[in-house]
């Protein structure tokens, strides 16, 4: 490998790596005596390290993101030729691109009709904060400013949208955060709140109500909700949580919010995860699968309704959505964006993660019956999780430096897996699984084979 960048021998970049960079999520101490992991090539499914070692990739990138896969070249070749034509140009100001992918990407969304553009999940879930804000004043006297958000889910990294981390160590020792955010209980069954109710589902979303009426319905503007909980333990909702939570938001006349960043553009074999719920939103945000990584792009999406409150009296010069991004106006990403769409569709990836999404929780559900440690497996398309226990009785979480070293002996193997991370004090030991939509029934047998041999290995 020779160019300007790159050459045979990685010594040096390895080096520089060690000397100048700051990993994300990352404790460094261990980089004094042991060698960062540094990625320099991707080719479908796998990615090699600069040492030459071989990866079979089962979370899209670390963080699930490169959705359709690596080294794709028509993808390269749409931002490269983008870039040549027009690179940037601020968002007060439209594109091609941006207007072409506008149009796409909302045939997929029926119901929705605008687009802004921004250039990470955090950024776009905090301009919807900020528009929730904006009509509490304009509609409701500045009442109506209060944003809920539920435990264990997460979006997003600056001080505001820690402000709705239901991770509590994602928000440790940054505070103080913004005030006006309020937490709702979580819904994962498995760790059932309310064991007397007769639906688990409708008792969960009847506590997003209690939590209503406790601050007062006149202060609550909208709640933002993941349709599958990511990072907080791969969480799948349990039936009849969503009919009743939007029946909740239109009888105190909330606005819903579904934070897409994972979920969005095919993870759980529908478009958006919403769509498996029959919900109707008034935002919904997404980032990582939108350009698979291939540029730096993240979408708020609003429906006609919501865009008209910005535009009621023009001659206010303080009526409209006064927020820029200046990322937001690059033209890669929905370059990048138009043609993931059409790998997707051409390629018929929504119903390969059907398929193989189905088969892995398969593999799965089999580990299970194999390995006690195994508590709880669930998932959605290709987004899967496997909550690991000391006792399956009690329901005891392992403790998250086994369930480390699981993922440790995976990436030993060959095998990158994930876990929950920094998120929940003695509840980070859930294994999370999202690999790329184009994975095969055979690379998911090395992935759970692989799990397989590290679970008999850490835990006997």
């Amino acid at each position: 490998m020779e160019s300007g960048f790159y050459t045979n021998d990685l010594e040096r970049v390895v080096e520089a790596d060690r000397a100048h960079i700051w990993h994300h999520l990352s404790p460094h101490k261990k980089y004094e005596t042991q060698d960062p992991l540094v990625i320099v090539e991707g080719k479908g499914i796998h990615v090699w390290d600069a040492r030459g070692r071989k990866f079979l990739d089962a979370v899209s990138g670390g963080v699930w993101t490169v959705n359709v896969g690596y080294g794709r070249v028509s993808i390269a070749d749409a931002v490269r030729d983008q870039l040549v034509k027009l690179n940037y140009f601020a968002g007060s100001a439209g594109s091609i691109p941006g207007a072409l992918f506008a149009e796409k990407l909302l045939t997929k969304m029926p119901g929705m009709s605008r687009v802004y553009y921004s250039n990470s999940g955090s950024e776009a879930n905090e301009k919807v904060y900020k528009m929730v804000r904006q009509i509490a004043h304009k509609k409701y006297g500045g009442k109506k400013y209060k944003i809920l958000f539920r435990d264990r889910d997460y979006h997003g990294t600056t001080i505001t949208t820690l402000s709705t981390s239901g991770q509590p160590e994602r928000a440790a020792q940054y505070g103080p955060l913004t005030p006006g955010f309020v937490e709702v209980p979580h819904c994962l069954e498995y760790r059932n709140q309310y064991p007397d109710a007769e639906s688990y589902g409708i008792a969960a979303a009847n506590a997003i109500e209690d939590v209503i009426l406790r601050e007062g319905p006149e202060t609550v503007g909208a709640i933002v909700l993941e349709p599958v909980t990511a990072g907080g333990g791969v969480i799948t909702p349990p039936e009849g949580y969503w009919p009743r939570v939007q029946e909740i938001c239109k009888k105190y006349d909330i606005l819903l919010h579904i934070d897409e960043v994972v979920c969005g553009l095919g993870r759980t074999g529908t478009w958006f995860g919403y769509q498996n719920y029959d919900i109707k939103p008034d935002f919904v945000t997404m980032a990582k699968g939108v350009a698979s990584g291939y540029a730096a792009i993240s979408c708020t999406v609003t429906t006609e309704e919501v865009f008209n409150m910005f535009k009621e009296n023009p001659d206010d010069p303080m009526d409209y959505f006064r927020d820029i991004s200046t990322f937001g106006g690059c033209t890669a990403g929905p370059a990048a964006g138009l043609e993931n769409i059409r790998i997707i569709e051409e390629e018929g990836l929504l119903e390969n993660v059907l398929t193989q999404g189905a088969y892995l929780m398969e593999r799965l559900h089999g580990l299970m019956d194999k390995h006690q440690v195994v508590g709880d497996v669930r998932g959605k398309g290709l987004f899967c999780g496997a909550e690991l226990v000391a006792d399956r009785v009690t329901k005891e979480p392992a403790h998250e430096s086994k369930v480390a070293a699981v993922v440790a002996e995976c990436l030993a193997q060959g095998v990158i897996i994930g876990m929950t991370n920094r998120s929940l004090d003695g509840l980070n030991n859930t294994l999370c699984l999202s690999p790329a939509y184009i994975v095969t029934r055979g690379e998911i047998d090395v992935i759970v084979d692989a799990i397989d041999n590290a679970l008999t290995k850490v835990f006997g």
